[in-house]
């Protein structure tokens, strides 16, 4: 099939589109045109969340359904324009790793011309790289986890976070699962965060043990159990950025949620947690763009500090 190509103006910049009309989604018929005009729609909101964060593409060039891969180092073809950071690299044989920076609509796009589906983000940014901005829990639904019993792990992951003076925003992971959040001022290490994220995965699993696990292993996890996931702390480590595609079918989107929509989901009687978070899609999730990210941003943002909660967990969590 010949090559297609086209001349896409964006933020003054003159991109190069290829094969717009790849399919991408085969069951959804959703092609690569059809990404990038999301990700144009997005870029208002993405990019606050993207911006200066080290970027991990995961790219589809022949469409969910065929090979994929991770790049973290910036290809050789990289625009002089679009700015990166080098990073020491903790494995394979590089020494370093180039990460593109995603500052603006025109890299958005270019990234999305290679297929970049799912877009991985550090939870630092450049010139804080060794101090996170927030800690996140990874809720993984199990085999046999129902809806409210995911929903119920993230509100108690909620209440405990509160006894100790924290407040944390949500969303759903474009899969099966939940990601909470607990923002802060970048002044901790990875250790000390990791460290912390720990200490409240361990204190809610005493809390929920028929509910939770924390055995990485997924062969090894009770059946309908939610894996709470702080292993995702640390220097390197990365998650879906918020309003990211991701790369199965319906083409769901990683969407900020309302904690009063977790509480609702803690009622319902659905067997699995997929149909609840397959609703936001490519395709229907822009016009929420600007109410969901209010949840998850802006004033829902709160930097906070650890030394205060940690004082008041050693009373409360005895």
């Amino acid at each position: 099939m010949a090559r297609t190509t086209q001349t896409l103006e964006v933020g003054g910049r003159a991109l190069t589109i290829s094969n717009s009309d790849k399919i991408l989604w085969p069951e959804d018929r959703y092609t690569k045109g059809d990404l990038i005009a999301y990700y144009r729609a997005a870029a208002p909101y993405m990019l606050p969340e993207l911006a200066d964060r080290p970027l991990t593409l995961q790219r589809y060039p022949d469409g969910i359904d065929g090979p994929s891969f991770f790049e973290k180092n910036a290809p050789k073809f990289l625009p002089e324009w679009v700015p990166t950071v080098t990073v020491d690299s903790e494995f394979g044989r590089h020494g370093t790793v180039r990460f593109i920076l995603c500052n603006d609509e025109a890299t958005l796009v270019w990234v999305a011309n290679l297929a970049a589906i799912v877009l991985h983000v550090w939870t630092s940014r450049a010139g804080s790289l060794d101090q996170p901005d927030f800690v996140f829990f990874d809720l993984d639904p199990g085999a046999g986890c129902t809806l409210a019993t995911l929903a119920k792990v993230a509100l108690g992951l909620r209440e405990t976070l509160g006894e100790i003076g924290l407040v944390a925003v949500v969303k759903s992971s474009g899969g099966s699962g939940l990601h909470v959040a607990i923002p802060l001022a970048p002044r901790y290490t990875y250790e000390v965060c990791k460290g912390f994220a720990e200490l409240v995965a361990r204190t809610l699993g005493g809390r929920l043990p028929e509910l939770t696990t924390l055995q990485r292993m997924p062969a090894k996890r009770p059946a309908g159990t939610v894996y709470l996931d702080y292993v995702q702390v640390g220097r390197g480590k990365t998650l879906v950025a918020p309003f990211s595609p991701r790369a199965r079918a319906k083409a769901p989107v990683s969407m900020p949620l309302a904690w009063s929509e977790i509480e609702a989901m803690s009622r319902k009687r659905a067997k699995t947690t997929e149909g609840e978070f397959e609703r936001f899609t490519l395709k229907n999730a822009p016009p929420l763009f600007a109410e969901r990210a209010a949840l998850w941003s802006g004033s829902s943002w709160k930097e906070q500090k650890l030394e205060p909660a940690l004082k008041k967990a050693r009373q409360a969590w005895k």
